[in-house]
């Protein structure tokens, strides 16, 4: 082989080796940037939440996984839906999409999101439930904290088979409730909320609280019926056990409870601030100047506080009462007619300087 033979075939070696380098560069750069590519779609934050470091996320019992990106997308809690698809694909999030309430932390990254998207593992909701009169109101208040809507809630508010495997009727079922702050999963259904209800309800009347019902002559209730007028006639806590025991002495008398807030009730006006002649004449079920005994069913959603009031009422020999003229929300409490009559006079007088007439 002469020397310039092997000068080329150095050379064409040399040039094989630099082709063969560079391809190797290529491709080692190829994968180094999909390699990047994956690496981002799984690991880097995907979640962008502006102004704030946390976001509920809401998916619907029987939602679908396209249904699930919709909420994302329409939320802006992602930056990037398709990177959140192609993972979602590959951890096979498509079948297993679970209904519920999940808290999503700023900056998480779609491993992340989509990992606790299939654990189930949702946040809980801080249910809270007060100030209301009517079966109207308990439902929306229940559909605005939990996934069920408010006219499911409302036909088993009013199902009298449903109801009665509880113990209750359409008028007496607001009993079943106990005002308070409890701990749910938003996914639930109208009926597993009866049931959470259902246990909470026999949680809280507790041996003690129905061994003081018995010992007054009441049943749960009763007790429940009895603290909502109470709950209507007085804001003060102090005073409800005075007001209690005020209707306690009356239902053993075997008087007329004459209470106003029932009149109230039994019209469905709670704008009502002065009872006249005309409503005590209207013909209610809930009209306790006309029909004796406890009215049908609670006429608010009584609070622990009227209910243990009843429970523990104090015991007197007051028969009557009329708010204070001075509006300071507390009543002027009487045992004879002749002294109420002087006390009523006294608030009367003052309605109507302050020109409240109805």
């Amino acid at each position: 082989m002469t020397k310039k033979k092997q000068s080329t075939s150095k050379k064409e070696k040399s040039s094989i080796l630099k082709i063969f380098l560079l391809v190797v560069l290529i491709l080692l750069i190829i994968g180094g940037i999909s390699a990047y590519r994956i690496y981002k779609q799984i690991y880097l934050p995907n979640v962008v939440l502006k102004n704030k470091q946390v976001e509920y996320l809401y998916i619907p019992t029987g939602a679908a996984f396209e249904d699930v990106v919709s909420v994302l997308e329409k939320s802006n809690l992602i930056d990037d839906k398709g990177s959140f698809e192609w993972l979602a694909e590959k951890k096979n999030y498509k079948n297993h999409v679970l209904a519920g309430r999940y808290k999503i932390k700023n900056k998480m990254n779609n491993n992340q999101l989509i990992n606790l998207l299939r654990s189930g593992d949702q946040e809980p909701v801080q249910f809270v439930f007060n100030n209301i009169r009517t079966k109207e109101q308990l439902a929306s208040k229940i559909a605005a904290q939990i996934e069920a809507d408010s006219s499911s809630v409302i036909d088993l508010l009013n199902d009298k088979d449903f109801l009665s495997k509880y113990g209750f009727n359409s008028e007496t079922v607001i009993a079943l409730f106990i005002p308070n702050t409890y701990e749910m999963y938003w996914n639930l259904s109208a009926e597993d909320f009866f049931k959470k209800m259902a246990k909470e309800y026999k949680k809280f009347w507790t041996e003690e609280r129905k061994s003081k019902a018995a010992e007054i002559g009441l049943t749960q209730t009763d007790v429940s019926i009895i603290a909502s007028i109470v709950q209507e006639e007085t804001i003060k806590n102090d005073e409800k056990p005075i007001v209690a025991g005020a209707y306690i002495n009356r239902l053993n008398k075997n008087m007329l409870l004459q209470a106003d807030p029932t009149v109230r009730f039994g019209i469905g006006d709670f704008t009502i601030k002065r009872i006249l002649n005309k409503h005590l004449k209207y013909n209610s079920p809930y009209n306790t100047y006309i029909y004796k005994g406890l009215p049908p069913g609670p006429i608010c959603l009584p609070s622990i506080s009227s209910i243990d009031a009843v429970l523990n009422y104090k015991k007197h020999d007051y028969i009557y009462f009329c708010a204070k003229e001075d509006f300071s929300g507390y009543h002027n409490f009487a045992k004879t007619a002749d002294q109420h009559i002087q006390n009523a006079k006294r608030y009367q007088r003052e309605l109507n300087r302050r020109k409240i007439m109805k």
